[in-house]
């Protein structure tokens, strides 16, 4: 039979190398399975995100210290830094009001503001704890449960108003708060508020082209309003069948709403509407002429016009257009276009500065991610605002008096990593570019309320966390308030993970990655390599900030070396280096993965080329399995969960962004459906039944395709769950995979070892065995209708 079941105590197949002895052991098990636990309280110093304290210019901190934390108390004015409050005496009170035992290190705090927030005068403060809320005096030291959890900061209300998908009929209130819109009988009509005498302002709506009440949108004079007309494209349903249901014994039957490539989309058609007049104009459709959606509607403040950014289907285009108020011409003010893509997830970015007199706007039209300055009345480019072989990250905050932008960027300094974010300053027209960080790492930034000051927090994978307090006007370093201290850690074996970079395919463009060994390395040794992979091109993904000990160091301690690196098609480099993944989602980077591996090994003798795993979710269940199929003559053994595994079964916003439209022959050529029969090597496939991000079947027709073909492979089916590599359970079955196929050495019995008492992780009550993962975090990129996404 192709499918081989996983048995934890039998061996599939005996490598033709030598073992090492004392890897994959259970010790090296127990080992991994306790390393964060082991590992985390070693690293002392290291701070949380700061609190600023209302308009003030104090903030407050957490410090990690061994066994626990301390806080900490800011006043960047003074530079006095002193304990948030009395340590010890915080945790007498603490205790007697929960009924558990606290230490000043060990009270039962987070440094989210979701969970404890601080009085502006430091008098109070307040936490959540077993979903109870409690609020302790800070100066009598007395602790009262409040009955309720402290709730979050309250977020901002979504752009879009009330949704129609379901039958939403809320009005959409004017802002002068006398008149509302709704849609009746699928079109727009206004009343007074407490009326119900309607005016009706269209009659061209109709079942299948309707106007949406949550595309209206009225003008901040109160007198127009805009709105979606809304025609109705493929509602591609897919069916999910939940086998163990918790609420029935029966299995049941479930259906999703589900866009994928090549499906024909709603289309939308803007319309304007006078009020008083009941005056409508409509957009002519000639203009849009092939929308994938259309987005981000707003008003100018002196209600003259309207604008909206329209992206055309298969992402090679995008604009920015105006419809005019009182005439309703409309005009395009930004085109931008690439023969490859425009990035709807790293590139596309707008603001409009006093009231649309000028545009700030993202483009990758010169080979690199930058800011560029429109006229918004004539639509023409004043200039270039950043330029340079580097890649503008982010903008944070625009001073439009000073006409100045606040922005994030990586790879201005030659022969340091490229991906390492620094924080800057620039006018409006290019000149003054100022440094805002210093320390050679990444960076983050959070400025005081009156932004006299900002706290810089910054690190590598290798350069545990610096916290520095700089002043704003000339950003001049007031004070170190926190330097990590590794020197516990490093004693008891862990090593800080080694970046490195090697050339890629092209021989000049370097590819940066990382090494992780284990706590126990021995030079003198070889080492299997286990590369963790997810080449999606809307970003990079190679840690760049320091961290906590996670999957990789865990995986590293069962004796092998894990590697992960940025190959060509990901992001936040060139846009070339970005093109590589344009109709190519098999490339992945591999030809410069290759390189990396083989660099590493020419460096260190540990590094064994000779046998290399690679495993990936998602994008990465997808790179994981090409890996073996299009590269077999390097990779030996691939775990991939939850694999998009042809780009025609996947969700249509991703998909179509990197593959392009319509659905062509490139597709095929990156399907692991189609090239199944290439299969060489160890292959384990994991899926979620309930993965409601990509499609599952994905992963069964990979499986149908390997039958067809008489190759063999391994599954692991886990009912119930969804887009994720398996957490606990997942995780030690890909684990135990490796060590099978990459050591040669027969996994531990967790049967009999369960039956004995003896912990097996993903087997105890009260694991979670599947979500231990980030990937269970439902997806922003899932399929929702255009009137979701009109923001």
């Amino acid at each position: 039979m192709p499918m081989r079941l996983l048995r934890a105590a039998t061996l599939a197949s005996v490598l033709p190398f030598a073992t090492v002895h004392g890897q994959g052991t259970l010790a090296d098990y127990q080992r991994a399975d306790s390393i964060s636990a082991r590992l985390n309280p070693l690293f002392v110093g290291m701070p949380s995100s700061p609190e600023w304290l209302g308009a003030t210019s104090r903030f407050w901190y957490r410090t990690s210290v061994t066994g626990g934390s301390r806080w900490h108390v800011v006043d960047a004015a003074t530079l006095a830094k002193t304990a948030l409050f009395d340590h010890e005496r915080l945790a007498v009170a603490v205790s007697a009001v929960t009924g558990a035992t606290f230490t000043g290190s060990s009270l039962p705090f987070t440094a989210s503001t979701a969970n404890v927030r601080v009085a502006v005068d430091v008098a109070s403060l307040t936490f959540n704890r077993d979903s109870s809320g409690y609020r302790c005096d800070l100066v009598v030291y007395a602790c009262a449960r409040t009955g309720r959890a402290v709730a979050a900061a309250p977020a901002a209300a979504p752009a879009a108003g009330p949704r129609d998908g379901n039958g939403a009929t809320a009005p959409v209130r004017a802002p002068n708060g006398t008149s509302e819109a709704l849609v009746v009988n699928y079109n727009i009509a206004v009343r007074t508020v407490g009326a119900t005498e309607l005016i009706m302002l269209s009659y061209d709506g109709m079942e299948g082209d309707a106007y949406t009440l949550s595309s209206i949108r009225w003008s901040p004079d109160s007198k127009k309003l805009a709105a979606f007309r809304v025609r109705s494209g493929y509602r591609r349903m897919i069916p999910y069948i939940e086998s163990s249901p918790t609420d029935q014994v029966q299995p049941k039957l479930t259906t999703r709403l589900y866009e994928k490539p090549g499906d024909p989309r709603d289309r939308q058609l803007p319309a304007l509407f006078a009020v008083e007049s009941k005056q409508q104009f409509r957009l002519d459709p000639a203009l849009l002429p092939h929308a994938y959606d259309l987005r981000r509607p707003q008003w100018r403040a002196d209600s003259r016009a309207f604008t909206f950014e329209y992206n055309e289907r298969g992402h090679q285009r995008y604009q920015v257009l105006e419809m005019h108020a009182t005439t309703g011409a409309a005009r395009v003010l930004i085109d931008e276009r690439e023969a490859t893509f425009v990035s709807n997830y790293s590139t596309v970015w707008r603001q409009d500065v006093n009231d649309g007199a000028d545009m700030l706007w993202m483009s990758e039209r010169d080979g690199w991610k930058h800011l560029w300055l429109y006229d918004g009345i004539t639509g023409r480019v004043k200039n270039q605002v950043t330029k340079g072989a580097w890649v503008v990250r982010g903008v944070d905050t625009v001073d439009a008096p000073k006409r100045q932008i606040y922005f994030r960027a990586s790879g201005m300094y030659a022969g340091k990593d490229p991906y390492l974010i620094h924080a800057y300053r620039i006018n409006f027209d290019g000149s003054g570019l100022v440094a805002l960080t210093q320390g050679d790492g990444t960076h983050t930034l959070s400025w005081s309320p009156s932004r006299e000051y900002y706290v810089d927090t910054w690190s590598r994978v290798d350069q545990p966390p610096v916290m520095e307090l700089r002043r704003a006007r000339d950003q001049a370093k007031l004070v170190e308030l926190e330097r990590t201290d590794v020197t516990l850690a490093e004693q008891s074996g862990w090593r800080r993970p080694e970046v490195f970079a090697a050339k890629g395919r092209d021989g000049t463009t370097d590819i940066w990655g990382l090494i992780v060994r284990p706590t126990q390395f021995d030079a003198a040794k070889k080492y299997p390599v286990i590369e963790y992979i997810y080449a999606g091109p809307h970003d990079h993904f190679v840690p760049k900030a320091f961290s906590a000990q996670g999957s990789m160091q865990a995986l590293a301690e069962l004796g092998f070396i894990v590697v992960q690196m940025d190959g060509m098609g990901t992001a936040q480099r060139s846009k070339a280096f970005h093109n590589v993944a344009w109709k190519n989602i098999a490339d992945a980077g591999f030809p410069d993965r290759i390189l990396w591996h083989q660099a590493a090994a020419a460096k260190y003798v540990s590094y064994d080329i000779s046998r290399v795993g690679i495993y990936g979710t998602s994008a990465g269940g997808q790179n994981s399995t090409g890996a073996l199929l299009f590269h077999p003559e390097f990779y030996k053994v691939a775990v991939s969960a939850a694999g998009c595994h042809d780009n025609r079964m996947d969700k249509i916003s991703w998909n179509e962004q990197w593959m392009g439209y319509p659905v062509g022959p490139e597709y095929a050529a990156s399907s692991n459906v189609d090239h199944a029969s290439s299969l060489q090597g160890h292959l384990l496939l994991v899926v979620g039944e309930m993965d409601t991000n990509v499609d599952p079947q994905s992963t069964m027709q990979v499986i149908n395709a390997l039958v067809k073909a008489n190759k063999q492979y391994d599954f692991l089916f886990l009912p119930g769950a969804g887009h994720t590599s398996g957490g606990t359970y997942g995780n030690r079955a890909r684990n135990d995979y490796f060590v099978r196929h990459l050591l040669g050495r027969v996994p531990p019995d967790w049967n009999q070892l369960a039956q004995s008492g003896a912990r097996v992780p993903g087997t105890v009550p009260g694991d979670d065995l599947y979500s231990a993962d980030w990937l269970d975090v439902p997806s922003a990129e899932g399929p929702v209708r255009v009137e979701e996404i009109w923001r």
